[in-house]
Protein backbone atom coordinates (compact mmCIF):
# COMPACT_ATOMS: atom_id res chain seq x y z
CA UNK A 1 0.00 0.00 0.00
CA UNK A 2 0.90 3.72 -0.75
CA UNK A 3 1.57 6.40 1.67
CA UNK A 4 -0.82 9.22 1.05
CA UNK A 5 1.41 12.27 -0.23
CA UNK A 6 1.96 14.79 2.87
CA UNK A 7 -1.07 17.83 3.11
CA UNK A 8 -0.58 21.16 4.29
CA UNK A 9 -2.09 22.10 7.15
CA UNK A 10 -3.78 25.20 6.34
CA UNK A 11 -5.89 22.71 4.39
CA UNK A 12 -6.98 21.04 7.71
CA UNK A 13 -8.04 24.04 9.36
CA UNK A 14 -10.42 24.87 5.58
CA UNK A 15 -11.64 21.29 6.31
CA UNK A 16 -12.73 22.14 9.96
CA UNK A 17 -14.66 25.68 9.28
CA UNK A 18 -16.29 23.66 6.14
CA UNK A 19 -17.33 20.37 8.54
CA UNK A 20 -18.41 22.37 11.49
CA UNK A 21 -20.74 25.28 9.10
CA UNK A 22 -22.34 21.29 8.27
CA UNK A 23 -22.95 21.13 11.46
CA UNK A 24 -24.54 24.04 12.05
CA UNK A 25 -26.51 24.06 8.61
CA UNK A 26 -27.73 20.54 9.64
CA UNK A 27 -29.09 21.55 13.32
CA UNK A 28 -30.40 24.57 12.35
CA UNK A 29 -34.15 25.24 14.48
CA UNK A 30 -33.88 22.17 15.93
CA UNK A 31 -34.14 21.46 19.82
CA UNK A 32 -32.18 18.67 21.30
CA UNK A 33 -35.62 16.25 21.01
CA UNK A 34 -35.89 17.09 17.15
CA UNK A 35 -32.02 16.69 16.91
CA UNK A 36 -31.88 13.13 18.76
CA UNK A 37 -34.96 12.03 17.18
CA UNK A 38 -33.96 12.94 13.11
CA UNK A 39 -31.56 9.64 13.13
CA UNK A 40 -30.40 11.08 9.56
CA UNK A 41 -29.61 14.80 11.55
CA UNK A 42 -27.83 12.80 14.42
CA UNK A 43 -25.68 10.62 12.58
CA UNK A 44 -24.56 13.10 10.09
CA UNK A 45 -23.93 15.47 12.80
CA UNK A 46 -21.85 13.19 14.76
CA UNK A 47 -19.75 12.15 11.92
CA UNK A 48 -18.57 15.65 10.62
CA UNK A 49 -17.73 16.08 14.59
CA UNK A 50 -15.36 12.92 14.23
CA UNK A 51 -14.32 14.69 11.06
CA UNK A 52 -13.16 17.76 12.86
CA UNK A 53 -11.49 16.16 15.59
CA UNK A 54 -9.66 14.03 12.89
CA UNK A 55 -8.50 17.17 10.62
CA UNK A 56 -7.46 18.76 14.01
CA UNK A 57 -5.10 15.98 14.66
CA UNK A 58 -3.15 17.35 12.01
CA UNK A 59 -2.69 21.29 12.91
CA UNK A 60 0.85 21.50 14.32
CA UNK A 61 1.26 22.09 17.99
CA UNK A 62 3.61 25.08 17.04
CA UNK A 63 -0.15 26.41 15.38
CA UNK A 64 -2.37 25.22 18.47
CA UNK A 65 -0.13 26.99 20.75
CA UNK A 66 -0.46 29.84 19.12
CA UNK A 67 -4.14 29.85 19.44
CA UNK A 68 -4.95 28.86 22.91
CA UNK A 69 -8.41 29.65 22.76
CA UNK A 70 -9.32 26.78 20.63
CA UNK A 71 -9.79 23.89 22.74
CA UNK A 72 -8.12 21.78 20.46
CA UNK A 73 -7.93 18.55 23.13
CA UNK A 74 -11.06 18.48 23.44
CA UNK A 75 -11.80 18.75 20.00
CA UNK A 76 -9.66 15.48 19.38
CA UNK A 77 -10.68 14.13 23.37
CA UNK A 78 -14.72 14.61 21.31
CA UNK A 79 -13.44 12.47 18.17
CA UNK A 80 -12.15 9.85 20.40
CA UNK A 81 -14.71 9.58 21.90
CA UNK A 82 -17.80 9.70 19.18
CA UNK A 83 -14.89 6.94 17.27
CA UNK A 84 -14.61 4.75 20.27
CA UNK A 85 -16.88 4.74 22.85
CA UNK A 86 -19.94 5.21 20.72
CA UNK A 87 -22.39 3.11 22.87
CA UNK A 88 -21.44 6.01 25.71
CA UNK A 89 -22.02 9.05 24.08
CA UNK A 90 -24.09 11.20 25.94
CA UNK A 91 -26.60 13.33 23.78
CA UNK A 92 -26.68 15.95 26.76
CA UNK A 93 -23.47 16.69 25.72
CA UNK A 94 -23.22 16.26 21.71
Amino acid sequence: MSKMPSREWRFYLEDMIRFSEKVVTYTHGMDQDAFVGSGLTYDATLRNLELIGEAATHVPDEVRAAHPDIPWRMVVALRNRLIHGYLGVDDDTV
